[in-house]
């Protein structure tokens, strides 16, 4: 049981790795002791939460409803813990068909003994591949290949992912914080007339932006903000 558990925790892992390199780190992984095999396992397990963050949808949501909170003036509503909420079922919803595509093609023949961990992780990195590089910028993919002094390959299907999900990271930042910015234009423009009104009528002691706030929330909840901001945010990733 140790070792299934760990083959299964190393297949994301192996994924990354050329495939001379993962059939290596598997025969090494059957050498090992059951006590190393569950150290290994606990390790892999703890990048998982690193792995959602850089090949997934989430890097880029968590971003803009980020910055929709500061943009309304609500420092701790919604808590971080609701948008982190929102976040992980959102990126379910978006991930659905290629976690519905790397079951078929690499745990489901890896579970019935029909492909090696090598093999299955090799082709569980072809789908992963095609939809980071429906994101991922080539500017991006170019800097990571210049910093990274790997060689460009003939096309973009034989790159390897260890230089494609930094890119695709980096891609998904510069359009988070795209988004993010034009979510700040109207809630600047609320900001600037209550500040100008403010001044005007001599109320220098009382901070713009406790008045401001109740009009920000007012606004977002009359055009229905969480409605727009979340369809166009999945209708993004089509």
């Amino acid at each position: 049981m140790p070792k299934l558990l760990v083959r299964l925790s190393a297949l994301a892992l192996l994924g990354a790795l050329p495939l001379a390199a993962a059939q290596a780190a598997a025969k090494e992984l059957e050498s090992l002791g059951q006590p190393m095999q569950i150290a290994l396992l606990l390790g892999a397990l703890s990048l998982l939460p690193a792995v959602i963050m850089s090949v997934t949808p989430f890097l880029r949501i968590t971003l803009v409803l980020h910055f929709l909170r500061q943009a309304l003036g609500t420092q701790t509503a919604p808590s971080n813990q609701a948008l982190l909420g929102l976040a992980l079922f959102l990126t379910a919803v978006i991930t659905q068909p290629l976690a519905a595509e790397l079951n078929e093609r690499s745990w489901e023949p890896y579970r019935a003994g029909r492909k090696t961990i090598e093999q299955a992780a090799a082709d569980g990195a072809a789908p992963l591949r095609v939809f980071m590089l429906k994101f991922a910028r080539e500017k991006d993919i170019a800097l990571i290949l210049e910093l990274s002094k790997a060689k460009t390959p003939k096309t973009s299907e034989a790159l390897d992912l260890r230089v494609l999900v930094p890119a695709y990271m980096l891609s998904e930042l510069r359009t988070g914080f795209q988004i993010g910015a034009v979510l700040f234009f109207p809630f600047l423009v609320i900001d600037l007339v209550v500040a100008s009104v403010t001044l005007a009528v001599g109320m220098v002691q009382l901070p713009p932006a406790m008045l401001s706030a109740p009009f920000k929330i007012l606004l977002f909840v009359l055009v229905d903000g969480w409605n727009l901001v979340v369809g166009s945010l999945v209708r993004s990733f089509g």
